[in-house]
């Protein structure tokens, strides 16, 4: 399985962004699908949760603001991120529950995001 994450980029306070993960024909096979960040020096962070049958659950720090969806006919899990802040500043990274198909987890690459004051 692999995980490409994109959509990452440069935004001001208050602005919005669009995660994208994309799965190699895979996303159907996930028990679950879920976002992290992480900033320098500290662990990666669970952000969202998106189950196998649709189920959503944020952190307290993004609830109201940020959107996990999945599209299974794109292979595709985005995060939709509104209201943004500079503390939400770090690298996303999704990450795949494929532990009945696989036996494992798998991760995609990071994307940056930042948010200016």
């Amino acid at each position: 399985v692999q995980l490409q994450a994109s959509g990452g980029g440069l935004v001001q306070a208050g602005g919005s962004l669009r995660l994208s993960c994309a799965a190699s024909g895979s996303i159907f096979r996930a028990d679950a699908m879920r976002w992290y960040r992480q900033t320098p020096g500290k662990e990666r962070d669970l952000v969202a949760t998106i189950s196998k049958v649709g189920i959503t659950d944020y952190v307290d720090s993004v609830k109201g603001r940020f959107t996990i969806s999945r599209d299974t006919a794109k292979d595709t899990v985005d995060l939709q991120m509104n209201s943004l802040k500079p503390e939400d500043t770090a690298v996303y990274y999704c990450n795949g529950d494929f532990s009945r198909y696989y036996g494992r987890n798998f991760w995609g690459q990071g994307t940056l995001v930042t948010v200016s004051s």
